[in-house]
């Protein structure tokens, strides 16, 4: 029955304008969805069991029931003293988490608001922070980047990137629907760099070699830098003694962070590889992020015009667009990755870490919401000056990015989901106990297909799913009608000598309920 106090205001059939009713309707549901939130409140409240017993009246049926304070029955009299009553009210009284406790739920889900740190931890980690986004800054030191510049083969790379570049656009071309190709020039500009740097340009350097025996050297601790060493950007210099003990010479290795040196010495670790990366990638025009991991490893991120997004590149593994070569491919655990650009600072680590259960570290170094004002100062810092329209297009950007790292996180969440949900009805790598017929099984190599001689008779079929091997299981007397083809492990996928009528009876068995999942 429609509540009588609230008036139903229909549309009239000879309105005039369209907007008017589209108005109207929309009032009205906006008046539906509040009763609505009003009446789970009240709700809620019943649900969180108060000690107080509130009497609940209500007029309609669409009106909000009447309060808790409202409703308190009197209190009598007592001869206790004023105070030692209202703290005996306000024990009684239930607590807003308990009366409220989808409010809670809903503040858990709300946005971060940023919070400058103030614990000694916090504060420390925002001080590295503002010093590591300064690394960027220095690739854009014209007379480095004319000396990057110099040292990259031009006439190697321009072939090779249009080359790469004509194939990919024939290939999607010869696709017939209009695709665009995968890369576009400029990305395989750097992709064809990647490949040079990596093979014929820089040097992976864990313990120098001896200098006068060219025998292994050992590790000896570190030492302070020499003003020429720290004059170069040499934060530390460690120390290996020969292992011949005839020569025992000690080698100095500093671990330089200027560019111009690193493109004299071509030689270091993943530091060093990034950071001279990073400026050849400049001299070529592209846009970089340096971005910094907090368990000692660092890589750049270029940002692709043809893609519209930063495409992850790590020179020390020649790697181009595989952010889960970390967490998936080495197994390693990460807790903060931290893109630094001239434009600003992002936190990137759901792109390189999509399940933060299996390869995640815990974030206390510093709150959440302290590390979102330190980057929204880092990137204050770095927009400053630049024109309005370029702010805009970064905002933009920036907004797109984050609805891709929320992508991540819903992937990550639906593949979870998934290999949790039961197929056929039952647990996958489970096997069951009763079966019509007894079954032996034997290993085979991967993508091989047994077939018998006769189909109605006997036939015996199995397939991979993955590139591992896998057991097929095939019966006693390698025997199955048709009958009992669609009971059994039935599923072939390389059978070039079946014909047309075979291959349909195939796949229709293949769909049908099995009692023995694939494995």
């Amino acid at each position: 029955m429609a509540d009588q106090n609230t008036p139903q205001r229909e549309p009239t059939a000879n309105m005039e304008d369209g907007e008017d009713w589209a108005k109207e309707l929309r009032i009205r549901f906006e008046q539906m969805m509040r009763t609505k939130r009003y009446n789970d409140l009240d709700r809620s409240r019943s649900r969180s069991g108060s000690p107080a017993a509130f009497d609940r009246t209500s007029t309609g049926s669409n009106h909000r029931t009447a309060s808790p304070a409202m409703t308190r029955p009197m209190q009598p009299q007592s001869s206790r003293p004023i105070s030692e009553s209202s703290s005996s009210s306000r024990s009684l009284r239930p607590s807003s988490a308990a009366l409220h406790p989808h409010v809670r739920t809903a503040l858990r889900n709300a946005p971060i608001e940023p919070v400058e740190p103030q614990d000694s931890n916090g504060i420390r980690f925002k001080n590295h922070l503002i010093s590591a986004s300064h690394t960027p800054i220095k690739y854009e030191n014209p007379g480095l980047l004319d000396e990057a510049l110099s040292v990259i083969p031009l006439d190697r790379i321009y072939p090779e990137a249009q080359e790469e570049s004509e194939f990919l656009q024939a290939q999607a071309e010869s696709m017939g629907d209009g695709r665009k190709a995968e890369w576009g020039y400029q990305d395989c500009v750097i992709r064809a760099l990647l490949k040079w740097f990596k093979g014929s340009f820089f040097t992976w350097v864990d313990n120098p070699p001896c200098p006068n025996c060219f025998s292994p050297t050992i590790g000896a601790g570190l030492a302070v830098p020499t003003p020429d060493e720290a004059a170069r950007g040499a934060g530390r210099t460690e120390m290996y003694k020969c292992s011949n003990v005839e020569c025992g010479i000690m080698e100095r290795f500093p671990r330089f962070s200027d560019v111009w040196t690193l493109l004299q010495t071509r030689k270091g670790r993943c530091g060093e590889w990034a950071n001279c990366f990073a400026m050849l990638c400049r001299a070529l025009g592209s846009r970089i992020r340096y971005i910094w991991n907090a368990e000692d490893h660092v890589w750049i991120e270029v940002w692709s015009e043809h893609q519209k997004r930063w495409i992850h590149v790590d020179a020390c593994e020649e790697a181009w667009d595989t952010p889960r070569l970390y967490a998936e491919g080495w197994n390693k655990k990460m807790s903060y990755c931290i893109a630094f650009s001239t434009e600003g600072a992002t936190d990137v680590t759901r792109r390189y870490v999509r399940d933060p259960e299996a390869h995640g570290l815990p974030r206390n170094r510093i709150s959440e919401a302290g590390l979102l004002w330190t980057l929204d100062r880092i990137t204050a810092m770095r927009r400053e000056n630049m024109p309005k329209e370029d702010r805009h297009r970064l905002q933009f950007e920036h907004q797109r990015e984050q609805k891709e790292l929320r992508g991540f996180v819903v992937q990550a969440l639906a593949a979870k989901e998934g290999k949790a949900v039961p197929r056929n009805g039952f647990r996958l790598g489970a096997r069951t106990a009763s079966s019509p017929v007894k079954k032996a099984c034997k290993k085979i190599k991967p993508w091989e297909t047994i077939i018998g001689s006769n189909l109605s008779s006997q036939t015996t079929m199995a397939t991979q799913r993955d590139y591992t091997s896998f057991e097929v299981c095939t019966t006693e007397k390698a025997t199955l009608d048709n009958d009992r083809l669609s009971e059994g492990l039935t599923t072939a996928t390389k059978m070039p000598a079946l014909d047309d009528q075979h291959k349909s009876a195939t796949a229709e068995a293949c769909t049908g309920h099995s009692s023995l999942p694939v494995q």
